[in-house]
């Protein structure tokens, strides 16, 4: 489909190509385009220092020869930024991202030709919204699982002591050492180390290397033979066999604390009996296995309407939210003392991660927001209000400085937009075949 707009001093022709691209191309007059060269020269005029002629004195055809690429690349960008959100508006364009811009630097006496590629939000229509299946995790809390609890929290405080003189290291024992490997009698990069500590058993070590430690005294040196695994993750050293010299320098085991009512004055100043703290972790228990079934409930419900309403969802908006996404986190990372090449590492990482995340979450939140257009859902200025000071009791903070900031943060109709979704999300819930999950 080809749109031809001739509104005011641009000339808009926009095109289809797919369901999420469009392609406009603008023709900003030639009249303005010698405008802009007019008020770029005068500027450049102002400021030049041309050899030869007084400030602001050098005529237009020297600055021409020494200037002229450099004003037509800047004016270039200056008419797209000046024109390009005209001419979407003039062609009922909607962009979803940045649009990609084709352009020539213009030149004088001629009208400026540029072209956008534009991406948009795709048209669909909903599917069926009674009975949809979703699924429901159950919320109860045991005794058992209270008891399990209290024994992870027991063993987070455990304390580790230095082992008695000729006592053997066994699974379970904290283990520092030091080491010396060598492949084919060669010592190799990362291969040696010096006050090493792990925990025998635990699977931290290239295995059968824990193995080979069971039984070591306290000072006692060992060779330890061992082979790269051969998915190892240094691929130079993958499926070879290496040979480490170890002196152990020390053991230490593990002391649990008593479950008592002292381990739980130990824990902190509100609890002065054992039966406090189970009370406590009961809450906590519940209150996570509640935001899992909520999260669970909408994550399936959600999973049968992307199943039955597919769309593309344009990689120009996954790549705009993903690398502002990506940019923040490594500013924070950064603000917390994490070196470079660690950040680089981990956004590597987290690049791979999230570009799924995000497509998924643009899914729902068109979804969503379709939904509420049809059925009619909104959030009214009290609502919005009522949301603020929840968020402001929860923050601890005071609800007119809340709404302040907010306010000044332009994010008020983010959270319209929060409470919309909930609406549509419980309005699917109503409608919804929902299958009560037994307890694992």
């Amino acid at each position: 489909m080809s749109v031809n707009v001739d509104a005011g001093e641009l000339r808009v022709e926009s095109r289809e190509e797919g369901p999420i691209t469009r392609w406009i191309q603008v023709e900003v007059p030639a009249p303005r385009v010698a405008t802009a060269f007019e008020r770029a020269y005068r500027g450049v005029a102002r400021s030049a220092r041309v050899r030869g002629f007084r400030p602001g004195k050098a005529p237009r055809s020297v600055l021409q020869k020494l200037y002229g690429p450099a004003i037509a690349e800047d004016l270039e960008r200056e008419l797209v930024g000046e024109t390009l959100a005209a001419a979407l508006e003039q062609s009922g364009v909607e962009a979803v991202c940045q649009p990609q811009v084709e352009s020539e630097p213009p030149a004088e006496g001629a009208p400026f030709v540029y072209r956008a590629r534009v991406e948009v939000k795709p048209a669909f229509t909903l599917c069926e919204l009674k009975g949809l299946p979703a699924q429901r995790l159950p919320t109860g809390v045991g005794d058992e699982d209270v008891e399990r609890e209290l024994e992870s929290v027991r063993q987070r405080q455990a304390q580790f002591v230095e082992e008695a003189e000729g006592v053997a290291a066994a699974n379970g024992h904290l283990v520092t050492m030091e080491f010396e490997g060598r492949i084919d009698g060669v010592l190799f990069e990362g291969g040696t180390a010096k006050e090493v500590t792990v925990e025998l058993g635990s699977g931290q070590l290239i295995p059968g290397f824990d193995e080979q430690l069971v039984g070591a005294l306290a000072g006692e040196e060992r060779r330890v033979r061992v082979r790269f695994p051969d998915d190892y993750a240094k691929p130079d050293l993958a499926g070879k066999d290496a040979e480490f010299q170890v002196r152990v320098g020390s053991l230490r085991r593990r002391e649990v604390p008593a479950l008592d009512d002292e381990f739980a004055k130990d824990l902190g100043g509100e609890f002065e009996s054992l039966d406090q703290v189970r009370a406590k972790l009961r809450e906590s228990l519940i209150a996570s296995r509640e935001r899992a079934s909520r999260a669970t409930l909408r994550r399936t419900l959600l999973d049968a309407v992307i199943e039955r309403v597919p769309f593309d969802v344009p990689p120009g908006l996954i790549e705009e939210r993903l690398q502002r996404r990506l940019h923040s986190a490594a500013h924070d990372l950064g603000e917390r003392g994490v070196g470079r090449a660690a950040i680089d590492r981990q956004m590597a990482r987290w690049e791979h991660e999230w570009r799924p995340l995000i497509e998924r979450e643009v899914r729902e939140e068109w979804l969503l927001a379709e939904i509420a257009r049809v059925q009619e859902i909104a959030a009214d200025d009290a609502e919005v209000e009522a949301r603020l000071d929840q968020m402001a009791e929860q923050q601890g903070t005071d609800a007119a400085k809340l709404r302040k900031a907010y306010r000044d943060a332009g994010v008020i109709e983010a959270i319209r937009g929060q409470l919309v979704e909930e609406k549509a999300v419980e309005f699917l819930l109503g409608e919804a075949k929902v299958e009560e999950l037994a307890a694992s």
